[in-house]
């Protein structure tokens, strides 16, 4: 398990539709650190957004895509994805206010 700082593990908020029609539910979802678990992801929603309580942390591993360029193959880099549910007492995430 790697050593990593609450703000290594948020890297950012992924805008989709989707994501956008889950946050009625209190439903947040970012890209983060391949590397961290659900315990760091659930504290570093807490420590960098003030006034949040996380009820749970769904996540899922995205291998990397394979792409060629002429006789050169290679893949993309790996992602990790986390959803995360809010308490419903909990302040809402101000980033995704204004979108």
């Amino acid at each position: 398990m790697a050593d990593l700082k609450y703000y290594d593990v948020i890297l950012k908020p992924v805008v989709t539709e989707k994501s956008m029609n889950e946050m009625a539910s209190k439903k947040y979802t970012f890209l983060v650190n391949p590397d961290a678990t659900k315990n760091q992801i659930k504290d570093a929603v807490e420590k960098m957004f003030s006034g949040t309580k996380v009820k749970s942390v769904n996540t899922m591993n995205l291998d990397g895509k394979n792409r060629r360029r002429g006789m050169v193959v290679g893949q993309t880099a790996k992602k990790k994805k986390a959803i995360v549910t809010l308490t419903e007492d909990s302040k809402d995430i101000e980033i995704f206010a204004g979108l």
